[in-house]
């Protein structure tokens, strides 16, 4: 039985504090990013933190583009779920650091699905 999809974990570190601070920014990146994998974008919320930091999801018809921002640190972690194509998702992924700043990147994939 094939997988239900593929799940991608993102690690980030190195980011400026003004790029993962600013809901702009942060919004524009993930939207780039769904459109460089070929997905569908449903929905975009993103939640302005305080002291600072985001919190966001983009719901897609292919699953969800989540990320969550400690720009104290320059770290952010990003998670994909998709159903779609795993090698766009891979690719627009790990240029989702490039666009947010990100100086080193970690990048993990799970397959999901029945057990």
């Amino acid at each position: 039985m094939s997988p239900l999809g593929t799940h991608l974990l993102l690690d980030l570190a190195g980011a400026p504090f003004a790029t993962l601070d600013d809901p702009a920014v942060v919004e524009s990146a993930l939207v780039e990013t769904v459109a460089a994998m070929g997905a569908n974008v449903l929905g975009v919320h993103l939640h302005r933190l305080s002291p600072q930091g985001i919190s966001g999801v983009v719901v897609i018809s292919e699953s969800h583009l989540t990320i969550h921002t400690w720009p104290e640190r320059g770290e952010a972690a990003v998670d994909l779920f998709t159903c779609g194509d795993a090698e766009r998702a891979r690719a627009a992924v790990a240029a989702l650091g490039a666009r947010l700043g990100a100086t080193a990147s970690t990048l993990r994939e799970v397959s999901r699905g029945a057990a």
